[in-house]
This record gives structure tokens, C-alpha cells and sequence, in this order.
């Protein structure tokens, strides 16, 4: 594995396929999502090989499955994010842990799917995580793995780059966390400004979150200097960190605090940027737990997902509760107007 260990390099470039004409404006309401799609594997029934936990009788938990259950399994979650993404509507759409050819999916091509599906859109993919083959666990390896994030815009995109968050260097988290990273898009205002928007999906099994907080620290300096500038910013996707303090341990369940669970709350933002809050969050999860196979009453949840926005957009946000179907997360759908 250690000779196939690379990393993207910073700032590059991203095609954007399809491109659209139409350009935004102000006053007028848009609707982004958010869906970390867990690559077609986590329906009800699966459970993840580097996922452990501890009920709150002190039993210790740990999923085992390397890949999907099945090729067909990843084809029927797929298809219902698309159908579930078609019911939203929405004129932006972000997606993580979204794969193309890789083992764990059993070779789905879920990139061209969405692709194909929302054919009128202009859509654009930055790699996050690439492996030539992970060899665990031994009875179901991970195997080939090449995934990332897909955006897709009804609006013109005039500038898509791919940026590279700070990782953990140890030998085992740089393989299964590989290359995390982010997606900033710029797109024309009439007015004559940019509404600059991010596709991120932050660091997993980070102890603590000393990861998270580093890239935290890089994104909030790009967030403060588009703002600062004029711009508009939303920034959605997978934070990896419960959003706000008192979704720790909101929700009802059988697990005891897991140890990858840290917090963000607004005041770790810049000045100017907001966390928006989903107006459902008190019943509405967006991700489950995936140590053990998915049981409502016992699996540890709470809020990951969701959006920053500068103050100069005007924002709310909804939770759609999918009862985690077709991912181990729930998507987040944003209602915002430039001002």
C-alpha cells in the first residue's frame, strides 16, 4: 500500500461538464442539498469494518463489512438517492463519498448515474479518495477504491477547483482517509459578484477532531476572505462534526458517546459566516452510526451535515428524513436568497 500512497496536489483545476448559460440573482430563492451518499453500501443492513462503539450496558460493538453487500444493493440505494434528490428539486446539489469503479461499490458507476439522471445540469468531481487496493479487512477487502465529490449547478459555473485539506499522516488513517478535500466553485451575480460555493467532506475515525479542527482552520480563512471581498459563500456537506454541542447527545439511543464525535458551534466561524441550523434538527438525524446494522432505537445519531453561509445570504435549512434508506446519512436541503 505504501508505494501507492499519494497526494493530489493543491489548487487544481476541475472540469465542468455540461456547463449552463443562466446566471443568478439577487432576491430570487434557490434551493442547494447536501447528501453524503456512503457509496451505495449503507442500507439497513450493513455495517463497516473500521466503525466501532460501545452500548451504554458496555458491550462492545464493531462493524465488519469491507464492500457492499451486493452490486444490486449499491444499484437500489443509488437509484433511490436519485429518486429521493429528483422529489427535492433542488438547483444545486452536493454529494460525498460518491464512487466510480471502486471495489466497496462492486464497480457502480454512481458518478455517471447522477450524472445521466440530472443530464440538465452542469456537474463537476473532485477526487478525495484514491487507492490502488486496501487488503482489509482480509475476509471482504476495501480493495480499489475511487471516489469523491459531485457537484451539480442549474447555474453557470465560471471557476471549479479542487483544494486539499491537511490529513493524518499515520500509516493506517492515510490509506482509509485518504485525501480529503473540498470543491469551490465560483459562479457569476448580476450584480456583478460571485457566489462562491463549497463542496467539503471533512476527516472521519479523527480522534478528538485535531484533524477536523486544522481544516476547519483552512476553511474558514477562504469562507472570511470571499466574504470580505464581496462575495457570496455557502459551504455544504459532510463536517464530520456534530453541529453544535447539544446535538452530541440529542437523540435517543443505546450507545455510549462515540470517540470520533467533537463539535463545531458558531462560534468557531469568522465574523460574517453563519451556521445554519435545520429547522427539524430536534427529530431529524443526519447520520447514523455503522457499527452495527441500522436498529432506530439503538444506533448513536446526531446532526454532521448541513451549511455556512455569509451574512449576506439570507438561508433556512430542512433535514429530509429518508430513515437513513439509501445512506448512512440523511440529506439537508437549503432554501437561500442573495441579498
Amino acid at each position: 500500500m505504501q508505494a501507492n500512497y499519494y497526494r493530489i496536489a493543491d489548487h487544481k483545476q476541475l472540469t465542468v461538464h455540461n456547463n449552463q448559460s443562466s446566471q443568478l440573482q439577487l432576491g430570487k430563492q434557490y434551493t442547494a442539498t447536501t447528501y453524503n451518499v456512503g457509496f451505495g453500501a449503507y442500507n439497513h443492513d450493513f455495517d463497516f469494518f473500521m466503525d466501532t462503539g460501545e452500548l451504554k450496558d458496555g458491550t462492545k460493538v464493531k462493524g465488519h463489512r469491507g464492500t457492499a453487500i451486493s452490486k444490486q444493493a449499491v444499484l437500489d440505494s443509488t437509484n433511490g438517492v436519485i429518486d429521493t434528490m429528483k422529489a427535492q428539486n433542488a438547483d444545486f446539489m452536493f454529494f460525498q463519498e460518491i464512487d466510480t469503479n471502486s471495489t466497496r461499490s462492486k464497480h457502480v458507476p454512481q458518478v455517471s448515474m447522477l450524472e445521466q439522471a440530472f443530464n440538465h445540469y452542469a456537474s463537476t468531481f473532485a477526487v478525495n479518495f484514491h487507492t490502488a487496493f486496501i487488503a482489509v479487512p482480509i475476509y471482504d477487502p476495501h480493495g480499489i477504491a475511487n471516489s469523491g465529490l459531485l457537484s451539480l449547478s442549474r447555474y453557470q459555473i465560471d471557476n471549479a477547483e479542487r483544494r486539499k485539506y491537511p490529513v493524518s499522516s499515520s500509516f493506517i488513517s492515510k490509506f482509509v482517509d485518504l485525501d480529503r478535500c473540498f470543491s469551490v466553485m465560483r459562479m457569476p451575480v448580476k450584480d456583478g459578484k460571485d457566489l462562491v460555493m463549497i463542496n467539503s467532506h471533512m476527516s472521519a475515525y479523527d480522534k478528538g477532531g485535531k484533524m477536523r479542527k486544522a481544516q476547519m482552520k483552512l476553511l474558514n480563512g477562504i469562507m472570511e476572505k470571499e466574504y470580505q471581498a464581496g462575495n457570496y459563500v455557502i459551504v455544504g456537506g459532510d463536517f464530520n462534526f456534530a453541529l453544535g454541542q447539544d446535538m452530541i447527545m440529542h437523540f435517543a439511543n443505546g450507545e455510549k458517546r462515540p470517540e470520533w464525535v467533537s463539535d463545531i458551534d458558531q462560534s468557531m466561524l469568522p465574523e460574517g459566516i453563519t451556521m445554519v441550523k435545520a429547522q427539524n434538527r430536534e427529530t431529524v438525524p443526519t447520520v447514523r452510526g455503522a457499527e452495527m446494522k441500522y436498529d432506530p432505537k439503538v444506533n448513536y445519531m446526531t446532526i454532521c451535515d448541513g451549511f455556512f453561509v455569509s451574512n449576506n445570504v439570507k438561508a433556512t435549512a430542512t433535514d429530509i428524513d429518508t430513515d437513513f434508506r439509501y445512506a448512512d446519512h440523511n440529506p439537508v436541503k437549503l432554501e437561500f436568497t442573495l441579498e
